[in-house]
Protein backbone atom coordinates (compact mmCIF):
# COMPACT_ATOMS: atom_id res chain seq x y z
CA UNK A 1 0.00 0.00 0.00
CA UNK A 2 1.12 3.54 -0.25
CA UNK A 3 1.20 6.24 2.52
CA UNK A 4 1.10 10.06 2.01
CA UNK A 5 4.25 11.86 3.83
CA UNK A 6 1.57 13.81 5.79
CA UNK A 7 -0.43 10.91 7.34
CA UNK A 8 2.84 8.80 8.07
CA UNK A 9 4.12 12.14 9.64
CA UNK A 10 0.33 12.49 11.75
CA UNK A 11 0.22 8.66 12.81
CA UNK A 12 3.90 8.76 13.89
CA UNK A 13 3.86 11.95 15.78
CA UNK A 14 0.40 11.30 17.81
CA UNK A 15 1.87 8.29 18.89
CA UNK A 16 5.05 9.38 20.45
CA UNK A 17 2.87 12.85 21.59
CA UNK A 18 0.65 9.94 23.16
CA UNK A 19 3.70 8.66 25.49
CA UNK A 20 4.42 12.09 26.73
CA UNK A 21 6.65 13.33 24.12
CA UNK A 22 6.86 16.73 23.86
CA UNK A 23 5.68 18.42 20.17
CA UNK A 24 8.82 19.43 18.86
CA UNK A 25 10.30 16.32 20.10
CA UNK A 26 7.54 14.04 18.40
CA UNK A 27 8.17 15.89 15.29
CA UNK A 28 11.63 15.17 15.08
CA UNK A 29 11.86 11.50 15.91
CA UNK A 30 8.93 11.20 13.41
CA UNK A 31 10.37 13.11 10.26
CA UNK A 32 13.78 10.95 10.62
CA UNK A 33 11.53 8.09 10.44
CA UNK A 34 9.54 8.97 7.27
CA UNK A 35 12.55 10.52 5.55
CA UNK A 36 13.78 6.99 5.59
CA UNK A 37 10.79 5.87 3.72
CA UNK A 38 10.71 8.81 1.54
CA UNK A 39 14.28 8.01 0.32
CA UNK A 40 13.61 4.04 -0.17
CA UNK A 41 14.87 2.83 3.23
CA UNK A 42 11.87 1.38 5.10
CA UNK A 43 15.10 -0.41 7.41
CA UNK A 44 15.43 2.95 8.79
CA UNK A 45 11.65 3.68 8.81
CA UNK A 46 8.48 3.35 10.06
CA UNK A 47 9.46 -0.45 11.20
CA UNK A 48 11.55 1.04 14.12
CA UNK A 49 8.38 3.11 15.15
CA UNK A 50 6.95 0.16 17.82
CA UNK A 51 10.67 -0.36 19.29
CA UNK A 52 10.85 2.99 19.95
CA UNK A 53 7.21 3.07 21.72
CA UNK A 54 8.40 0.23 23.79
CA UNK A 55 11.40 1.56 24.89
CA UNK A 56 9.32 5.05 25.93
CA UNK A 57 6.61 2.80 27.68
CA UNK A 58 9.20 1.10 29.72
CA UNK A 59 11.30 3.79 30.62
CA UNK A 60 14.34 3.19 28.71
CA UNK A 61 13.75 6.30 26.69
CA UNK A 62 13.17 9.71 28.43
CA UNK A 63 11.04 11.19 25.51
CA UNK A 64 11.74 14.64 27.10
CA UNK A 65 15.32 14.90 27.31
CA UNK A 66 17.63 16.87 25.36
CA UNK A 67 20.78 15.57 26.89
CA UNK A 68 23.40 17.48 28.79
CA UNK A 69 26.21 19.06 26.83
CA UNK A 70 29.45 20.56 28.00
CA UNK A 71 32.76 22.05 26.03
CA UNK A 72 35.67 20.23 26.97
CA UNK A 73 37.97 21.76 24.99
CA UNK A 74 37.32 25.00 22.01
CA UNK A 75 35.86 22.56 19.87
CA UNK A 76 35.11 19.39 21.80
CA UNK A 77 31.44 18.85 22.76
CA UNK A 78 31.01 16.09 25.07
CA UNK A 79 27.61 15.06 25.21
CA UNK A 80 25.36 12.85 27.66
CA UNK A 81 21.87 12.05 25.79
CA UNK A 82 20.50 11.07 29.54
CA UNK A 83 18.58 8.50 27.18
CA UNK A 84 17.00 10.89 25.23
CA UNK A 85 15.63 9.92 21.72
CA UNK A 86 18.31 9.75 19.47
CA UNK A 87 17.42 12.85 17.11
CA UNK A 88 16.48 15.26 19.36
CA UNK A 89 19.58 14.45 21.32
CA UNK A 90 21.72 14.73 18.47
CA UNK A 91 19.73 18.21 16.86
CA UNK A 92 20.47 19.92 20.26
CA UNK A 93 24.01 18.73 19.88
CA UNK A 94 24.53 19.59 16.38
CA UNK A 95 22.69 23.19 16.86
CA UNK A 96 25.20 23.79 19.14
CA UNK A 97 28.43 22.51 17.03
CA UNK A 98 27.62 24.35 13.74
CA UNK A 99 27.71 27.27 15.63
CA UNK A 100 31.29 26.68 17.38
CA UNK A 101 32.67 25.29 13.70
CA UNK A 102 31.56 28.90 12.14
CA UNK A 103 33.62 30.78 14.01
CA UNK A 104 36.71 27.88 15.07
CA UNK A 105 36.20 25.91 11.85
CA UNK A 106 35.98 22.72 13.18
CA UNK A 107 33.70 20.99 16.09
CA UNK A 108 33.39 17.90 17.41
CA UNK A 109 30.84 16.28 19.47
CA UNK A 110 31.13 12.75 21.21
CA UNK A 111 27.51 11.70 22.17
CA UNK A 112 27.05 8.60 24.62
CA UNK A 113 23.78 7.50 26.53
CA UNK A 114 21.58 8.13 23.32
CA UNK A 115 19.19 6.47 21.60
CA UNK A 116 19.02 5.13 17.69
CA UNK A 117 19.92 7.94 15.30
CA UNK A 118 18.21 6.67 12.19
CA UNK A 119 19.70 7.20 8.99
CA UNK A 120 23.15 9.52 9.38
CA UNK A 121 21.98 11.36 6.22
CA UNK A 122 19.54 13.38 8.06
CA UNK A 123 22.15 15.00 10.26
CA UNK A 124 25.03 15.32 7.62
CA UNK A 125 22.89 17.00 5.15
CA UNK A 126 21.32 19.49 8.02
CA UNK A 127 25.05 21.13 8.61
CA UNK A 128 25.60 21.43 4.49
CA UNK A 129 22.47 22.76 4.09
CA UNK A 130 24.40 25.83 6.21
CA UNK A 131 27.38 25.47 3.99
CA UNK A 132 29.57 23.28 5.92
CA UNK A 133 30.62 19.66 5.83
CA UNK A 134 29.43 17.40 7.98
CA UNK A 135 30.63 13.75 9.23
CA UNK A 136 28.63 10.94 11.46
CA UNK A 137 29.93 8.15 12.91
CA UNK A 138 27.58 5.80 15.19
CA UNK A 139 28.31 1.89 16.88
CA UNK A 140 26.21 -0.48 17.28
CA UNK A 141 25.80 -4.27 18.86
CA UNK A 142 28.18 -6.93 17.48
CA UNK A 143 26.63 -7.59 14.44
CA UNK A 144 29.80 -8.40 11.61
CA UNK A 145 31.84 -10.71 11.87
CA UNK A 146 35.54 -10.02 10.90
CA UNK A 147 36.89 -11.04 7.73
CA UNK A 148 37.67 -14.55 8.33
CA UNK A 149 35.93 -15.42 11.13
CA UNK A 150 32.19 -16.60 12.07
CA UNK A 151 30.91 -14.67 15.01
CA UNK A 152 29.66 -10.92 15.37
CA UNK A 153 32.44 -8.62 16.78
CA UNK A 154 32.12 -5.58 15.16
CA UNK A 155 29.22 -3.12 14.98
CA UNK A 156 27.74 -1.91 11.77
CA UNK A 157 29.48 1.15 12.38
CA UNK A 158 27.96 3.23 9.73
CA UNK A 159 29.86 6.50 8.49
CA UNK A 160 27.92 9.75 6.71
CA UNK A 161 29.56 12.32 4.84
CA UNK A 162 28.14 15.58 3.16
CA UNK A 163 29.59 17.97 1.23
CA UNK A 164 27.79 21.74 0.00
CA UNK A 165 27.71 22.71 -3.68
CA UNK A 166 26.23 25.16 -5.41
CA UNK A 167 23.56 22.41 -6.24
CA UNK A 168 22.06 19.79 -3.82
CA UNK A 169 24.60 18.81 -1.42
CA UNK A 170 26.55 15.49 -1.92
CA UNK A 171 25.93 12.77 0.68
CA UNK A 172 27.09 9.57 1.50
CA UNK A 173 25.88 7.07 3.70
CA UNK A 174 26.65 3.29 4.50
CA UNK A 175 27.24 0.93 7.09
CA UNK A 176 30.65 -1.00 6.81
CA UNK A 177 28.49 -4.18 6.94
CA UNK A 178 27.25 -5.41 3.77
CA UNK A 179 23.82 -4.34 4.93
CA UNK A 180 22.25 -3.31 7.92
CA UNK A 181 21.02 -5.46 10.37
CA UNK A 182 17.66 -3.31 10.07
CA UNK A 183 17.40 -4.08 6.40
CA UNK A 184 17.77 -8.14 7.18
CA UNK A 185 14.97 -7.44 9.78
CA UNK A 186 12.95 -5.88 6.74
CA UNK A 187 13.16 -9.10 4.78
CA UNK A 188 12.26 -11.59 7.74
CA UNK A 189 8.87 -9.56 8.76
CA UNK A 190 8.03 -9.35 4.99
CA UNK A 191 8.77 -13.50 4.76
CA UNK A 192 12.01 -12.68 2.25
CA UNK A 193 15.27 -14.06 1.63
CA UNK A 194 18.46 -12.75 2.02
CA UNK A 195 21.09 -12.96 -1.02
CA UNK A 196 23.51 -15.17 -0.43
CA UNK A 197 26.94 -13.95 1.56
CA UNK A 198 25.10 -11.14 2.89
CA UNK A 199 25.27 -12.94 6.46
CA UNK A 200 25.73 -15.79 8.69
CA UNK A 201 23.30 -17.85 11.11
CA UNK A 202 24.05 -18.16 14.76
CA UNK A 203 26.17 -21.62 13.77
CA UNK A 204 28.24 -19.46 11.64
CA UNK A 205 27.01 -21.25 8.61
CA UNK A 206 26.15 -18.75 5.28
CA UNK A 207 22.15 -18.49 5.14
CA UNK A 208 20.03 -16.91 2.82
CA UNK A 209 17.03 -16.83 5.55
CA UNK A 210 16.72 -13.56 7.10
CA UNK A 211 15.24 -14.92 10.13
CA UNK A 212 18.56 -16.98 11.13
CA UNK A 213 20.54 -14.30 9.64
CA UNK A 214 19.02 -11.65 12.73
CA UNK A 215 20.59 -14.10 14.81
CA UNK A 216 24.11 -14.52 13.48
CA UNK A 217 26.46 -12.10 11.68
CA UNK A 218 26.59 -9.63 9.23
CA UNK A 219 29.88 -10.21 6.36
CA UNK A 220 31.60 -7.17 6.39
CA UNK A 221 31.70 -4.86 2.96
CA UNK A 222 34.12 -5.01 0.37
CA UNK A 223 35.75 -7.84 2.75
CA UNK A 224 39.28 -7.16 4.20
CA UNK A 225 38.74 -3.24 3.60
CA UNK A 226 35.43 -2.81 4.80
CA UNK A 227 36.29 -5.17 7.63
CA UNK A 228 39.38 -2.80 8.96
CA UNK A 229 37.43 0.57 8.03
CA UNK A 230 35.00 -0.43 10.54
CA UNK A 231 37.12 -1.30 12.70
CA UNK A 232 38.98 1.73 12.45
CA UNK A 233 35.51 3.58 13.59
CA UNK A 234 34.86 0.83 16.33
CA UNK A 235 37.85 2.08 17.81
CA UNK A 236 37.28 6.17 16.94
CA UNK A 237 33.78 6.31 18.11
CA UNK A 238 34.69 4.46 21.58
CA UNK A 239 37.82 6.86 22.02
CA UNK A 240 35.90 10.11 21.19
CA UNK A 241 31.84 9.37 22.98
CA UNK A 242 33.53 7.29 25.95
CA UNK A 243 30.89 3.90 24.85
CA UNK A 244 31.81 0.71 25.16
CA UNK A 245 32.83 -1.69 22.40
CA UNK A 246 30.67 -3.52 19.97
CA UNK A 247 30.01 -6.99 21.98
CA UNK A 248 28.87 -4.62 25.40
CA UNK A 249 26.39 -2.47 23.45
CA UNK A 250 23.05 -3.25 23.62
CA UNK A 251 19.56 -0.83 23.30
CA UNK A 252 19.47 -0.36 19.29
CA UNK A 253 17.81 -3.74 18.00
CA UNK A 254 15.98 -4.31 21.25
CA UNK A 255 13.14 -2.78 24.37
CA UNK A 256 14.80 -4.38 27.21
CA UNK A 257 18.25 -2.72 27.77
CA UNK A 258 19.55 0.97 28.00
CA UNK A 259 21.16 1.88 25.18
CA UNK A 260 24.57 2.65 25.16
CA UNK A 261 26.36 2.69 21.61
CA UNK A 262 28.50 6.35 20.70
CA UNK A 263 27.79 8.78 17.79
CA UNK A 264 30.63 10.90 16.65
CA UNK A 265 29.74 14.13 14.40
CA UNK A 266 31.54 16.35 13.02
CA UNK A 267 30.70 19.93 11.61
CA UNK A 268 33.48 21.87 9.11
CA UNK A 269 33.20 25.17 8.09
CA UNK A 270 34.35 26.03 4.93
CA UNK A 271 33.41 29.59 4.36
CA UNK A 272 31.44 31.37 2.02
CA UNK A 273 32.95 30.47 -1.29
CA UNK A 274 30.68 30.21 -4.51
CA UNK A 275 34.00 29.88 -6.76
CA UNK A 276 34.19 26.33 -4.90
CA UNK A 277 30.46 25.33 -4.81
CA UNK A 278 30.65 26.17 -8.77
CA UNK A 279 33.47 23.64 -9.32
CA UNK A 280 32.25 20.96 -6.98
CA UNK A 281 28.90 20.77 -8.26
CA UNK A 282 30.70 21.28 -11.89
CA UNK A 283 32.65 18.00 -11.19
CA UNK A 284 28.97 15.92 -9.72
CA UNK A 285 27.89 17.16 -12.85
CA UNK A 286 31.49 15.98 -14.86
CA UNK A 287 30.74 12.39 -13.48
CA UNK A 288 27.34 12.22 -13.84
CA UNK A 289 27.78 12.94 -17.98
CA UNK A 290 30.39 10.05 -17.75
CA UNK A 291 30.32 7.30 -20.04
CA UNK A 292 27.94 4.34 -18.37
CA UNK A 293 28.63 0.50 -18.52
CA UNK A 294 25.04 0.06 -19.37
CA UNK A 295 23.60 2.39 -21.64
CA UNK A 296 20.30 2.76 -20.10
CA UNK A 297 21.49 3.54 -17.09
CA UNK A 298 23.44 7.37 -16.66
CA UNK A 299 25.79 7.13 -14.11
CA UNK A 300 25.02 8.43 -10.92
CA UNK A 301 26.58 10.29 -8.02
CA UNK A 302 25.87 9.14 -3.83
CA UNK A 303 22.70 10.76 -2.88
CA UNK A 304 20.90 10.97 -6.90
CA UNK A 305 18.89 7.61 -6.28
CA UNK A 306 17.52 8.86 -2.94
CA UNK A 307 16.66 12.19 -4.22
CA UNK A 308 14.82 10.96 -7.24
CA UNK A 309 13.05 8.19 -4.51
CA UNK A 310 12.08 11.33 -1.92
CA UNK A 311 10.38 13.70 -5.19
CA UNK A 312 8.50 10.44 -6.53
CA UNK A 313 7.19 9.57 -2.58
CA UNK A 314 5.94 13.10 -2.13
CA UNK A 315 4.01 12.99 -4.83
CA UNK A 316 2.70 9.39 -4.73
CA UNK A 317 3.20 8.31 -1.10
CA UNK A 318 5.85 5.82 -0.27
CA UNK A 319 4.94 1.99 -0.08
CA UNK A 320 4.64 0.15 3.12
CA UNK A 321 3.33 -2.96 3.98
CA UNK A 322 -0.48 -3.12 5.40
CA UNK A 323 0.38 -5.28 8.00
CA UNK A 324 2.60 -2.52 9.47
CA UNK A 325 0.39 0.22 8.70
CA UNK A 326 -2.38 -2.17 11.22
CA UNK A 327 0.38 -2.63 13.64
CA UNK A 328 1.24 0.73 14.13
CA UNK A 329 -2.45 2.01 14.61
CA UNK A 330 -3.13 -0.63 16.66
CA UNK A 331 -0.86 1.22 19.02
CA UNK A 332 -2.83 4.00 19.20
CA UNK A 333 -3.84 4.63 22.66
CA UNK A 334 -7.38 5.52 24.30
CA UNK A 335 -8.75 8.76 24.13
CA UNK A 336 -8.54 8.58 28.17
CA UNK A 337 -4.95 7.83 28.33
CA UNK A 338 -3.79 10.96 25.65
CA UNK A 339 -0.56 12.83 26.85
CA UNK A 340 -0.69 14.59 23.94
CA UNK A 341 0.25 18.67 25.00
CA UNK A 342 0.52 17.47 28.16
CA UNK A 343 4.75 17.64 27.87
CA UNK A 344 5.56 20.43 25.57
Amino acid sequence: MRVLREDALHLATTLLEQRGCRVVHAALQADVLVEAELTGHPSHGLQRLPRILQRIERGLIDPNSEGAASWSSSSYLRVDGLRGLGPVVAGAALTLLSARAATAGIAIAGIRNGNHLGMLSHYVAWLAERGQVGIALSTSEALVHPYGGTRAMLGTNPLAIAVPTAGRPMVVDLATGVVSMGKIHHHAANGLSIPLGWARDETGQPTTHAARATKGAIAPFGEAKGYALGMGLELLVAALAGSVMAPDIHGTLDADSVCNKGDVFIAIDIGSNPDLMARLSAYLDLVRASTPSDTGTPVAVPGDGAAARRADALLRGFQTSPQLWRDLNSFSLPQSSLSIGQAR
